[in-house]
């Protein structure tokens, strides 16, 4: 691993920026940032770098974001302690993911409110490079549907309420960014229309809405889709619902867990082939037995069961996922034919633009963060970089 305080120079790799490929390139990383990107032949090694040497076949992609991620290795958001959210951003290099919303539950207030007080805190006092960073909340529930509750606790579902969010929104120290509820509600259109004034992002989710009700939600402010397909309204020929508004709007871009489970390969294929690279979001909505052995867990204070890949309640619900996000942009490529850079597209430039965090995040280029990945020629994850710093190495997690 590398110092603190060593700035560093990758060298003689195939480096993705900003729609184009470097043969042969270099990184240039002080300070947290990247100063210089560029072809190997051109560059000038300075004394106080730290060179890394990275087989020619490895590719270098900005780090993915992952705006909707429970928990993972043992932790979940909802357990509301440092530590967790510690355990969490520890973990996610692993797969390739730089930086993530840490994403909430449907449960009583309380519990929600221990839960963004504690990342809210965390986001603003206790982040430093070497580990994913956590760029907001994602408050998914508890303004949803109980017709579509999914693995969302139903007791604990209310309407939209907006002098309650507002509360929330103080609690969490203005750190929650995303917000999935079901404008169809009452309330609901008056609280899009608050998130959008507010630049939070309104996503439909866990909702029954018609399609003429999401294209009053879009008037009102949503932009974003959570788990497309995954508990809304789904396509029909005479009512196109939430996934129809989907495929069709280009204000909307769609969230996917592209597991295999989630969504048949070939519907993810069809979305891909309606909202293209610039239209969808890779995610993973994974929960805390991600990295674990199968077994029994818990989310949302509800028993789940991993087995073969899947997280399930007891009725067989789907309970979040245990997909990590550098195998989620391979199977992209494999479901759907797409390239590495377009399934890089979905998984760090869309992500970082959504979030209004792209002039930092989100792509290769001098003055942004240095968050990177380094694939081998399997395309799995060999290195990744938070902020500078070396947070994930394969050999040393192979021995």
């Amino acid at each position: 691993m590398t110092s603190n305080f060593k700035a560093i120079l990758l060298k003689g790799i195939q480096i993705y920026t900003d729609g184009n490929w470097i043969e042969n390139g270099y990184i240039k990383i002080k300070d947290h940032k990247i100063v210089e990107v560029g072809r190997t032949e051109n560059h000038f090694l300075e004394e106080d770098f730290e060179v890394l040497d990275i087989p020619l076949q490895y590719k270098a992609v900005p780090g993915f974001i992952d705006v909707h991620i429970h928990g993972a290795n043992g932790s979940d958001t909802m357990d509301a302690t440092k530590e967790a959210l510690e355990t969490i951003a520890q973990a996610l290099p692993g797969e390739g993911t730089t930086s993530f919303l840490a994403t909430t539950i449907t449960q009583g207030e309380k519990q929600i409110e221990r839960a963004l007080v504690n990342a809210g805190e965390y986001i603003k006092d206790g982040q430093t490079p070497g580990k994913a960073e956590i760029l907001g909340i994602h408050l998914e529930g508890p303004f949803v549907n109980p017709k579509m509750a999914g693995a969302q606790p139903i007791q604990y579902i209310i309407g939209s309420n907006l002098e309650l969010f507002q509360k929330w929104e103080q609690l969490s120290r203005q750190t929650i960014k995303l917000v999935t509820l079901a404008p169809e509600l009452p309330g609901g259109l008056k609280m899009v229309q608050y998130l959008k004034a507010n630049g939070i992002i309104a996503s439909i989710g866990h909702t029954d809405a018609t399609y003429e009700e999401v294209l009053n939600a879009i008037e009102a402010g949503v932009n974003h889709v959570t788990h497309l397909y995954n508990q809304m309204r789904g396509l029909h020929h005479r009512e196109p619902g939430v996934v129809g508004a989907a495929f069709l709007k280009e204000e909307l871009k769609a969230e996917l867990i592209v597991d295999g489970v989630h969504s048949h390969p070939d519907m993810v294929k069809l979305a891909y082939k309606q909202k293209g690279k610039t239209g969808l979001i890779l995610i993973t909505d994974s929960m805390r037995a991600k990295c674990l052995k199968n077994g029994h867990y818990d989310l949302g204070g509800q028993d789940v069961t991993v087995q073969n890949g899947k997280a399930v309640l007891s009725d067989g619900t789907l309970a979040g996922s245990i997909l990590k996000l550098g195998q989620g942009v391979k199977n992209m490529m494999a479901f759907t034919g797409c390239r590495l850079e377009d399934a890089v597209e979905m998984a760090a430039v869309n992500p970082a633009k959504q979030l209004n965090v792209f002039d930092r995040k989100g792509s290769i280029s001098e003055g942004k963060d240095a968050d990177l990945v380094i694939l081998d020629e399997n395309l799995d994850v060999y290195m990744t970089l938070c902020r500078g710093q070396v947070a994930f190495l394969k050999e040393e997690h192979t021995k």
